[in-house]
């Protein structure tokens, strides 16, 4: 049984008689202690001067590609194709399974599934499941502190991807997942996923050039790999950094979180409801963003229509034990 690390309530933490908890070390890590240089800040990961060329080739890759070659290539077929997939990769992948699954395990489910979500979450190109949910437990735990991979106090440019090009594992890659991601390191699976992270995209990448060959010859196919693949990538790329940059600057706050997180409306549109982010770092566990009626959750639909069809459950949609005894006495009062 895993033991839920959480903050005492306080007054910045407190909100309408409903507690939230600031930060949150998920469940599935253990205290340990540390050394010294565990938690370095971007200005000692820049002092260090070792770069991530690997994430550097990858995402520069990507954006070379798109400026290059998306304006010569466009046709309505490859950006219908690239829309649907930034939904699936960005809302389903990493929305929903790296981020409100595999990393604050918001909802119980199979393993088939975990490996589903965690698939097409890896087709978002923003790495695999083991490194994102290290670094972004890792971000809840020190939010807009020493230690936060992607603060904006130190620039909005550094939270919103320079960031990437700075090794958050300060050099002990195996270290770090073992300190962060246990439970997901231990998985076989997940390990897999992590080494088949470029082989998945060549394929793709063929799987996308040979459908658009199909459908109308060689113009078609290099417009749905050049649509469909990488201007895709780079946009859900940008939706999932506004998160940690636009959110942790501008925006409003229904909780006095003690982050600077906060809830911005067009961040939650192009996010698929991530841009509810001071509710979400008030709460971390809870699978539903919004709060209020208007602020509106995509991804949190989908978790709803998954959870009438069985494919997941004790889903975390309260914000306190008391609220949800609350809700569960309404219902047997109605029935």
């Amino acid at each position: 049984m895993a033991t839920v690390i959480e903050a005492p309530e306080t007054k910045k933490t407190r909100r309408k008689g409903k507690t939230g908890v600031g930060r949150q070390v998920n469940p599935n890590i253990e205290e340990k202690k540390l050394p010294e240089n565990a938690h370095p800040t971007g200005e000692e990961r820049r002092e260090r001067g070792v770069l991530s060329w690997w994430a550097i080739g990858w995402l520069g890759l990507a954006h070379v590609v798109v400026f290059a070659a998306a304006p010569f290539t466009f046709t309505w077929t490859a950006l219908g194709v690239a829309l649907f997939l930034h939904w699936v990769t960005g809302s389903l992948g990493i929305c929903l399974g790296y981020h409100r699954l595999l990393t604050h395990t918001g909802m119980k489910t199979y393993s088939w599934v975990r490996y589903f979500f965690a698939t097409i979450g890896t087709l978002a190109g923003e790495g695999s499941a083991l490194d994102w949910v290290a670094d972004h437990r890792k971000h809840h735990a020190h939010s807009d502190l020493e230690g936060d991979p992607h603060s904006p106090h130190e620039g909005g440019w550094w939270s919103h991807m320079i960031w990437l090009a700075y090794p958050t594992h300060n050099g002990d890659r195996k270290g770090y997942l073992m300190r962060w991601v246990p439970d997901l390191y231990k998985d076989k699976g997940m390990r897999f996923l992590d080494v088949m992270f470029l082989p998945l995209h060549i394929m793709v990448g063929f799987a996308l050039f040979g459908i658009g060959y199909a459908i109308g010859g060689s113009s078609m196919g290099w417009s749905m790999l050049v649509w469909a693949m990488f201007v895709r990538l780079v946009a859900v790329l940008h939706t999932t950094w506004l998160v940690n940059s636009w959110s942790h600057m501008w925006g409003y706050r229904n909780y006095e979180t003690t982050d600077d997180s906060r809830n911005n409306w067009l961040v939650a549109i192009i996010a698929y409801g991530e841009g509810w982010h001071n509710n979400h770092h008030a709460y971390p566990r809870m699978a539903k963003h919004g709060h209020h009626w208007w602020e509106f959750d995509i991804t949190w639909q989908a978790i709803r229509l998954m959870r009438a069809v069985g494919l997941v459950w004790d889903v975390v949609d309260y914000r306190t034990a008391a609220e949800k005894r609350a809700a569960e006495n309404t219902l047997v009062e109605k029935s």
